[in-house]
């Protein structure tokens, strides 16, 4: 299996920061996207940025312009970049790896989450 492990959430106050860190870890071939998604009680998760093959990124709408999603590919770590928080970003965070383990094989994973909370 390919297990991932979040860090890096907390209580901030409005307009303040946080950067989100996601590990995978396992018997990897090789990695074809990371993602982030929040989920808030009564509503769906929530695709919030993601990072694929190349480089290439996009954000939701609410996310675009305050959030950034990057990766160490050396250490296989996705990481989520949160600046200008608001309350509406409140939620638990959770990160998601899709790749292959084997060339017949691939892997969907996702983190246990982490809670974010944006209040005064």
């Amino acid at each position: 299996q390919v297990q991932l492990v979040e860090s890096g959430g907390g209580l901030v106050q409005p307009g303040g920061s946080l950067r989100l860190s996601c590990a995978a870890s396992g018997r990897i071939r090789s990695v074809n996207a990371m993602a982030w998604y929040r989920q808030v009680p009564g509503k769906e998760r929530e695709l919030v940025a993601v990072i694929r093959t190349g480089g290439t990124t996009n954000y939701a709408d609410s996310a675009e312009g305050r959030f950034t999603i990057s990766r160490d590919n050396a250490k296989n770590t996705v990481y989520l970049q949160m600046n200008s928080l608001k309350p509406e970003d409140t939620a638990v965070y959770y990160c998601n790896v899709r790749g292959l383990i084997t060339y017949f094989r691939d892997f969907d994973s996702w983190g246990q989450g982490t809670q974010v909370t944006v209040s005064s």
